[in-house]
């Protein structure tokens, strides 16, 4: 049976995040999960990892986050533990750990990808490529793969009968030669408690058509519990912040429904969200490109258009 590792990420000690549990729910079908956490965890987190179907728990030190360090974590775990594929969940920073972890354990690496399975004895991985206009497979043909999954590739899943959880304690890895970390920040995020971007599973974007004024997209996204994206526009005329872009310099998104309201759909921004599931479009002009592309068009003035489904949603989960 093929053994596989995910890790927790460094800052998640306390619950477990959506991206890993999906990342977990794919694995399960692989063959054995192993988790990996680099921090302390709570005697819930670990209750969490067994009713995703982790047998097993390595608790490996590291001395500090850098993605280097991180990866050699990482590496020293999935030799201890005889694991032949690594996945992580995909973000900015996981997929830097997963390239030094691959250099590390001399394995293939692939990144972006879903829909996996192991096919004679290596993994293979769907991948969408040009904006989603291809879709393509590829296969690792190391004895070792990593590989970070796109989010919302599935939706996570918990067993039936959660296995308990072998907690395994490994050694701290030596850290990365001619490598010191002299100073780390971390930037707040998710201050309003939506999910991030990358990840999230609806997405509710607004563009220049908002003359500013998000705040009929913020309160649809939380009546959906949704993240909140814009455009590189939007961003320019210092509307929102650069975290919150979508498009081929801010933020690639694949979330099971993206709204776009006041956005034309200029290539920049279209080949940042393409890939989504279901794509629904807010805009007073009927032939904008991102009209034309949406599987679902509303043509009116958004603030009016989001209010009356913000209104519609509070009056349901009322009656709920």
């Amino acid at each position: 049976m093929t053994t596989v590792l995910v890790p927790l990420g460094h800052d998640d000690s306390e619950s477990l995040r959506p991206a890993v549990a999906e990342v977990l729910t794919i694995a399960r079908g692989l063959g054995e999960v192993v988790a990996c956490a680099t921090a302390p965890v709570s005697d819930g987190l670990t209750e969490q990892l067994g009713s995703y179907g982790v047998s097993r728990l390595v608790l490996a030190e590291a001395p500090d986050p850098a993605a280097v360090t991180q990866a050699g974590a990482l590496a020293a775990a999935g030799r201890q533990q005889g694991c032949e594929v690594v996945l992580l969940p995909s973000s900015f920073t996981t997929k830097e750990i997963a390239a030094h972890t691959a250099h590390q354990l001399q394995a293939g690496l692939l990144i972006d990808v879903a829909a996996l399975r192991i096919e004679a004895g290596h993994l293979v991985g769907g991948k969408i490529a040009f904006g989603g206009a291809w879709q393509t497979e590829c296969e690792v043909t190391t004895p070792v793969a990593v590989a970070t999954v796109r989010p919302n590739a599935v939706v996570a899943t918990q067993v039936e009968a959660p296995p308990e959880v072998q907690v395994v304690r490994q050694d701290a890895a030596p850290g990365a030669p001619g490598l010191e970390l002299v100073q780390r920040t971390v930037h707040p995020h998710n201050v309003q408690g939506r999910p991030d971007l990358a990840e999230a599973a609806i997405v509710v974007a607004g563009g220049r058509g908002t003359f500013g004024d998000f705040e009929p997209v913020e309160e649809l996204a939380d009546e959906l519990h949704a993240a909140v994206g814009t455009t590189r526009d939007c961003v320019d005329e210092g509307w929102m912040g650069h975290d919150a872009q979508i498009g081929q310099t801010g933020v690639t998104i694949v979330p099971r429904v993206y709204i776009g309201a006041g956005i034309s759909g200029a290539p920049h921004h279209v080949g940042g969200m393409s890939a989504a599931g279901h794509i629904i479009a807010v805009n007073i002009d009927d032939e904008a490109p991102l009209v034309q592309m949406a599987d679902l068009a509303v043509i009116g003035d958004l603030d009016s258009v989001l209010a009356d489904a913000t209104e519609a949603l509070r009056e349901r989960h009322d009656g709920s």
